[in-house]
């Protein structure tokens, strides 16, 4: 792992996704071994005021990220979001199967991301697939979702996201209806849905 020879106490002790993380700030130390670079810049933001820096600490320092901004963003989510909709789309949840809102929906519109709207789906392509979620068989435009290999739960799948904002929307299958033969299970809690007249009904 990592050995580090400081010469001043350690500032800051904070958890971070249940990881208790150091944080260094205006530390003298040497970096005697780095060998999981990528790993650790995954875990925390670490600022360090030193007159010798080494070589491998100026590459950690550039793969750093900045938790504040990190917990800044998810504090705003969560007071945006419902609790279905952050769990679902932060968490990669999965609502209860015949529980969603736009599972039966059949109006004409278009499904957008819950966290940043971007369109995703038009009502064109949704169909009953009788899964418990709402399915469609393609998207608005390929490069509006991400598509993902997913090997949690036992399972192989193919976990679909927002390209846009990384939220999670759900899985594709192979069994959908011709000629696309795609089934894009989506959560509805993952959905907002504007209506086909939206825009008309709006004032000029």
């Amino acid at each position: 792992m990592f050995r580090f020879n400081v010469y001043k106490s350690l500032n800051t002790i904070v958890k971070y996704n249940s990881k208790e993380l150091f944080i260094l700030n205006s530390c003298n130390y040497k970096l005697y071994n780095l060998s999981q670079i990528k790993y650790f810049k995954n875990l925390c933001n670490v600022d360090v005021v030193t007159n010798t820096l080494s070589s491998d600490f100026q590459q950690l320092r550039n793969f750093s990220i900045n938790m504040s901004d990190t917990e800044d963003k998810k504090s705003e989510l969560k007071k945006r979001l419902t609790p279905l909709q952050y769990h679902v789309t932060q968490e990669k949840g999965t609502e209860r199967a015949y529980s969603g809102k736009f599972y039966k929906c059949t109006d004409a519109g278009t499904y957008s991301c819950v966290v940043c709207d971007i369109p995703l789906f038009n009502s064109d392509t949704k169909f009953e697939s009788h899964c418990g979620w709402p399915a469609f068989n393609d998207v608005l435009d390929q490069g509006k979702v991400k598509l993902t290999k997913d090997t949690s739960n036992g399972m192989i799948r193919t976990e679909v996201t927002c390209s846009n904002c990384g939220a999670h929307l759900g899985h594709v299958f192979n069994d959908g209806p011709p000629p696309k033969r795609k089934r894009f299970c989506i959560n509805s809690a993952s959905l907002n849905f504007h209506p086909a007249n939206e825009t008309q009904e709006k004032p000029n």
